[in-house]
């Protein structure tokens, strides 16, 4: 998304405990420690050399008030210091961050259990967070917020920062997160009401495990997704609203307003976070799956899950290499990846079930010459959180993969799920990759993906930043939320599995497309932006939108934004097809039905199909 022509209008737990669960949860969840012990110690008896050793060691906490070395680009605020130190600190990243679109700069203000009189305006590559087990553990009085000042109240660009895990008051009962896209608002209380845009255009985004306790007022914001959310009230619509476990969700249904309301949130997983017990003591909570869930994980008391001791992680920071961390990840290890940018010179390899890989203030992977950045095996449970994967200057066939081309396994039980976890091909110089996200893997979810392929910054053209596929699912049951995926050169989205499921999905089409045969799949002009294949007999989408701008060449043309089999069991709510500012034309929104959207009628809308 850039600056478009839019129009847009209007536990605390013992160490390795379980949280209080079903007897069966308990029982899971400790079969899954024991593989872990196993898999620990049979990799002890592997012989590692002196410098891949030495990464798998973690310090010894000496007494509960000692802090982990989290690195150079983490800042842990205590209640007991003043509130001008911390001010200033929070300025001066502030400072450093409101225009850094794509510098390299990445930074985690965490703020432990307390009360804070201080405002955190949030700029790129920041994430804010509380280090308490329930956000209301951390309060600020004050702001926890984003602006669009630095882009004359245009949100469209307000990407890639993060404020999560904390309660605020906000002075005047009022707040603001002006964002689009990977800038999630995840497990937060806000005391008051929230303001989702600055005046101008927005293109966001993502509530999720939230309470708003005033009402939420969407502005401009073309499209949003409210996942497991709890308010006093919502207003406010453009073209795609959509909301999932959220109680209290507006009254009205698509077009008209456009809003698209599914009650409960089938399979979710919030989540991982960094926490600090009451002892003092440094630990990462995994939240527990939940089945037909509404509200917030949190507000009706301690949530469900296990908590992991720190000296159970590799603490990754900036220096640290493939090598190193493949060790630990081969060890038993999970990783904890503090802000930075990570030159790989291989794929990380998570082949260990239940395995924990938690970036911290957007940490980056770049993986060099044409490697992958990360495979992850056909196993149980790995949770993915907190990433950007950016994609080097040699072409990499994938940037990620859950799973090998013959995964086969049911994971049905303990699905592996990805959390803010989002990809770049282009924009902070040269990138290139054929498919950003592959899934083999089956019953994986997807909690809030934003996968990128640069229409602005630096190295972007049509023969520069080529990127095929965004992401490509060919495992069973995969769950998504909040898909975004946009300017890819082929398809967006292509589903070759059974079972899928897709809750919310914005979509841009490429902006570049020099001519219309540049840009044709076979005799068809252009791209589907979702793709189901022929093969698939089951598969179900609610509140999906897809845009144009054809900017190079306004009179290119995508015959169909949404193209997919005639079954009976697959099935489409809500989708919306526009042109921005009539710059381009989608001749039907799915298959041959609705449309157009073009220069004389911007907007079209499908309720269902078939």
């Amino acid at each position: 998304m850039t600056n478009d022509t839019t129009g847009a209008t209007d536990i605390t737990g013992a160490t390795g405990t379980t949280m209080p669960d079903t007897a069966g949860t308990d029982t899971i969840q400790r079969g899954h420690r024991r593989r872990r012990r196993i898999a620990r110690a049979t990799a002890g008896f592997a012989v590692l050399a002196g410098a891949v050793a030495a990464a798998l060691t973690v310090p010894a906490a000496h007494g509960a008030d000692a802090e982990p070395d989290l690195g150079p680009n983490v800042q842990i605020f205590d209640p007991s210091m003043s509130a001008q130190e911390i001010q200033g600190k929070l300025d001066s990243v502030f400072g450093e961050q409101e225009k850094n679109q794509f510098g390299q700069a990445r930074h985690a203000l965490l703020f432990k259990p307390g009360s804070y009189d201080v405002k955190a305006n949030v700029g790129f590559y920041t994430q804010v967070a509380g280090l308490g087990l329930s956000p209301d553990d951390t309060t600020i009085n004050g702001q926890v917020h984003a602006e669009a000042d630095w882009f004359d109240g245009n949100a469209t660009q307000n990407f890639w920062r993060d404020a999560e895990n904390l309660a605020v008051n906000p002075d005047g009962g009022a707040d603001r997160w002006a964002v689009s896209q990977a800038a999630p608002y995840r497990r937060m209380h806000l005391k008051g009401d929230l303001q989702l845009d600055d005046g101008g255009w927005s293109s966001g985004g993502l509530l999720a495990d939230t309470k708003v306790d005033g009402q939420v007022k969407s502005g401009s914001q073309q499209q949003w997704l409210s996942r497991n959310t709890e308010w006093g009230s919502w207003t406010g619509s453009n073209w795609n609203m959509v909301f999932v476990g959220a109680r209290n969700a507006p009254a009205g249904d698509f077009p008209n307003p456009p809003y698209t309301r599914v009650d409960k949130s089938p399979i979710t997983r919030e989540k991982p976070f960094l926490y600090v017990d009451d002892d003092g003591a440094y630990k990462v909570f995994v939240p527990e799956v939940r089945k037909d869930s509404t509200g917030t994980s949190w507000s009706s008391g301690t949530p469900k899950g296990e908590s992991l001791p720190l000296s159970d992680f590799f603490i990754a920071k900036p220096d640290a290499t493939a090598e190193e961390m493949n060790a630990a990840l081969d060890a038993g290890k999970h990783l904890l990846i503090t802000p930075g940018v990570y030159h790989l010179d291989a794929p990380l390899k998570v082949t260990k079930p239940d395995t924990v890989v938690l970036g911290l203030g957007l940490a980056t992977l770049i993986p060099d010459n044409g490697v992958s950045a990360m495979n992850v095996a056909d196993v149980d449970g790995v949770k993915l959180a907190g990433l950007l994967i950016d994609a080097g200057t040699e072409n990499s066939e994938t940037l990620m993969e859950v799973g090998p081309e013959d995964s086969s396994a049911n994971h049905a039980d303990n699905p592996t799920s990805l959390h803010d976890v989002f990809f770049r091909v282009g924009g902070a110089g040269v990138g290139k990759a054929s498919t950003s996200l592959v899934v083999n893997s089956s019953n994986v979810i997807g909690d809030h993906t934003w996968i990128w392929r640069a229409d602005h910054g630096d190295g972007v053209g049509w023969d520069s930043n080529t990127a095929d596929n965004g992401l490509v699912v060919n495992g069973d049951d995969v769950t998504m939320y909040g898909l975004f995926v946009e300017h890819y050169q082929k398809h967006q989205t292509t589903w070759n599995g059974e079972g899928g499921r897709t809750y919310f999905y914005q979509n841009e089409m490429p902006y570049d497309p020099p001519h219309q045969d540049a840009w044709m799949n076979g005799s068809t002009k252009g791209y589907a932006a979702y793709k189901v294949a022929d093969s698939v007999k089951r598969h179900e989408a609610w509140g999906l939108g897809s845009y144009c701008f054809f900017n190079t060449n306004k009179s290119v043309t995508a015959e169909h934004a949404f193209e997919v089999p005639q079954s009976p069991d697959v099935k489409f709510h809500d989708m919306v097809t526009v042109s921005l500012g009539g710059t381009g034309t989608i001749n039907h929104v799915i298959n041959g039905t609705g449309g157009p959207s073009d220069a004389n009628s911007n907007v079209a809308n499908v309720t269902e199909y078939p």
